[in-house]
């Protein structure tokens, strides 16, 4: 099977512009992952200890009035459509594989271990920034909100110089 060429970058950020317009537009906000990912932890947490939950301020946020569940948050479907528009792609173009993107000189227990730890301090940053990456570079910076350009040079300012820390791994 031979792999179709990616997709001309320039071409895929009009396209995400539009999507992101059309977001505006339609749905009143812009897009964003973290939302889709509370949401979804807030209904679980209230479904296994709904006392807690509700008194929790936190979750207490995404609850909301009356039925809890996740799939009330637009967001939700969001994230399904990234996953199984990904899937899609990969598929129309002879992309789908199961494999772990590694150097050379690194294990794959060690490449997963350290892609855990990575997710789990851009969750912790997404909290702190109050939204993910998409969400404040994409909608906070088409906004010009100066936070959101404040996180997102931080955020490929801090990526860059760790990248000096783990390149040796992928030469």
């Amino acid at each position: 099977m031979i792999s179709r060429a990616y997709a001309n970058p320039y071409l895929a950020g009009v396209g995400l512009g539009l999507v992101l317009l059309a977001s505006f537009v339609i749905m009143g906000r812009g897009l964003g992952a973290s939302g889709a990912l509370a949401s979804t932890v807030a209904a679980s947490v209230h479904a296994v200890a709904p006392a807690h939950a509700q008194a929790n301020a936190f979750y207490a946020e995404y609850l909301g009035d009356g039925t809890v569940s996740p799939f009330k948050d637009w967001l939700v479907f969001q994230v399904i459509g990234v996953f199984v528009g990904g899937l899609i792609s990969g598929a129309l173009a002879n992309r789908l594989r199961v494999t772990v993107e590694k150097g050379p000189r690194i294990s794959t227990p060690w490449r997963l271990s350290l892609a855990f730890v990575g997710g789990a301090i851009l969750a912790v940053g997404a909290k702190l920034a109050l939204g993910c990456m998409s969400g404040q570079a994409l909608t906070g910076g088409a906004l010009l909100n100066a936070g959101s350009w404040a996180a997102m040079m931080c955020i490929f300012g801090g990526a860059y110089g760790l990248a000096w820390f783990v390149r040796k791994q992928w030469l």
